[in-house]
């Protein structure tokens, strides 16, 4: 709206001039010798005004002759950057799909258009990354140098591949040119840092988890967990040779990370070591609360040297009430237990153990209950083959790596604090057999039977005579009397027939092979597989049985 008004007022200043001028009276006079041209000033103003434009168009028409040919070569070479850039965009969806043959003619494409421009070689490098071919690659990043837009990506670019071959040293050399080239760049710093800790640099890389941190390349949050991990293990790394050192890595780092037990492990026994028992106890206690770890309980109970056994189960009693649900904290409690000859608590706590989750350090330390209480070798050997395929207990594990100690990097990629207290990968048919066994297990002591009962089931004694009139049980179905009514606590059995009358006493009597006193017994195993297709012992000549069953059973 307001550009309407101001073009409709200068339209009106217009009108309103040319009105002025031809009322103004007047001449213009041009003389050419002794020609003279005489015409009114409107007109004259008119000839003046068209003589321009004939001369600004003319100009315009000379100057498109004369640049002529540089717009066609312009024309051109639009069209060949238009054609190079549509090769480098189908190049690079050809790299996304994994088509190696298409990558690769679109990028031949794109370099003769487009010539050494970023994208045309950046086409380049990954077609020869997708077509395995590491000397194309790197003469592609080569290249990039050369251009001060693109020299970061080269280096990039030269560094993985120098990872590829395993070259740590030109890798090194490459990731210090980068960080020298761009300091605030994220992957240079991160390189340096994995080549810091690698090689033990501890100090160098906690300088540099630093500098990242002021640069805001990670959080703060991230970087304080780093740090702490740094100094953990540089804490572990002078232990013997500077405890002073160490003891004042090892607090720096509880500072960052409560929790950490490396850290807080080195510092307790630096602690215990210097007599300050009450310290180094508090320090296990607040890593406990943030995690139960078996190297804690190992540091807790032996904080102080020289401490009775009975005093080492006062101590593990405290950890179990600072976590009473983790499981740390019974096999804690168990330990010393068994080191103080106390096998009620011991029995109590690894039988909880067993019963929630039978692996393989609760199996073995079963056994060797067994062993030192009862000396039961059969109990023994039967936790030792469950904790031979029993699950693994957590450990220490990093991108599927695992470890027996903590380490502050992963052996696989470097990365800074990857390892983790957790279960281990295992087998699935691990848990399966475990459930079996723990199901074919049952701890509830059995019912003893009676003596009579039990004389009779081990063949001292023989079958008492069925009372006249009732039908004796058999095993499984329950008994009923002559009147269909079930008799409690008694079961239906299939008995023998009684000799035919007429029958011979040779006839009667059992076979020789049946005289023969009878064998002992097999024991019973709760830990042997059962197999359901074994019929069991090749049964003997049978007797003649007489099979009925009361009515309603």
């Amino acid at each position: 709206m307001i550009r309407l008004v101001l073009f409709l007022g200068v339209l009106l200043v217009l009108a309103l001039g040319l009105a002025e001028v031809a009322d103004t009276p007047g001449h213009v006079v041009l003389q050419v010798g002794d020609t003279e041209f005489r015409v009114s000033l409107i007109t004259g103003i008119g000839v003046i005004a068209a003589l321009t434009l004939a001369l600004m168009v003319g100009w315009t028409l000379l100057r498109l002759l004369l640049r002529l040919p540089s717009l066609i070569g312009l024309a051109n070479r639009m069209r060949r950057q238009a054609r190079g850039q549509q090769a480098v965009g189908r190049g690079l969806i050809a790299v996304g799909t994994g088509d190696t043959r298409l990558a690769q003619r679109h990028a031949q494409e794109a370099e003769r258009l487009l010539g050494h421009e970023p994208l045309a070689l950046l086409l380049r490098a990954q077609a020869a990354q997708l077509a395995g071919d590491p000397r194309g690659a790197e003469t592609a990043f080569r290249a990039m140098l050369e251009r001060a837009d693109t020299a970061s990506l080269g280096l990039r670019g030269l560094y993985i591949e120098a990872m590829r071959k395993g070259d740590a040293a030109e890798a090194l050399r490459l990731a210090e040119a980068a960080l020298a080239r761009a300091p605030d760049s994220a992957w240079p710093n991160e390189a340096m840092l994995g080549f810091r800790a690698a090689s033990g640099d501890w100090k160098g890389a906690i300088a540099i988890v630093d500098q990242s941190v002021s640069r805001r390349l990670i959080g703060r949050a991230e970087g304080r967990r780093s740090r702490a991990i740094l100094l953990a293990a540089a804490a572990r790394a002078v232990v013997e040779t500077s405890p002073d050192e160490a003891l004042a890595l090892a607090l720096d780092a509880l500072r960052a990370e409560p929790g950490l037990v490396p850290a807080a492990v080195v510092a307790a026994r630096r602690l215990s070591a210097r007599g300050d028992y009450a310290r180094a106890a508090r320090i296990l206690e607040t890593a406990w609360k943030t995690g139960p770890h078996p190297d804690l309980s190992e540091a807790y109970l032996g904080v102080r040297p020289g401490d009775s056994a009975l005093d080492r189960l006062k101590r593990a009693r405290t950890l179990r009430r600072l976590a009473p649900h983790a499981r740390e904290s019974r096999f804690a409690v168990a330990r010393a237990a068994l080191d103080a000859r106390e096998f009620t608590d011991a029995r109590e706590a690894l039988e909880s153990l067993a019963l929630e989750k039978p692996t393989a350090r609760a199996c073995l330390m079963m056994a060797e209950l067994e062993e030192l209480e009862s000396g039961n070798q059969g109990l023994v050997r039967a936790w030792l083959a469950r904790a031979s395929r029993a699950p693994r207990d957590p450990a220490w594990v990093a991108d599927g790596v695992v470890a027996d100690e903590w380490a502050p990097v992963s052996p696989v990629t470097g990365r800074i604090g990857a390892f983790e207290w957790r279960d281990p990968p295992q087998a699935s048919e691990t848990h399966l057999r475990a459930r079996i066994d723990a199901d074919r297990f049952d701890p509830a002591p059995a019912i003893p039977a009676a003596p009579a009962e039990a004389a009779v089931r081990s063949g001292i004694m023989p079958d008492p005579d069925p009372i006249p009139g009732q039908v004796p049980p058999e095993k499984g179905v329950p008994a009923k009397d002559m009147a269909g009514n079930s008799a409690a606590g008694a079961t239906i059995l299939e008995v023998e027939a009684p000799p035919a009358p007429d029958a011979s006493p040779a006839e009667t009597q059992p076979p020789a092979e049946m005289a023969e006193a009878p064998g002992p017994l097999p024991v019973f195993d709760p830990f042997r597989p059962v197999n359901a297709d074994d019929p069991g012992p090749e049964p003997g000549p049978a007797p003649a049985k007489t099979g009925f069953r009361l009515f309603g059973g």
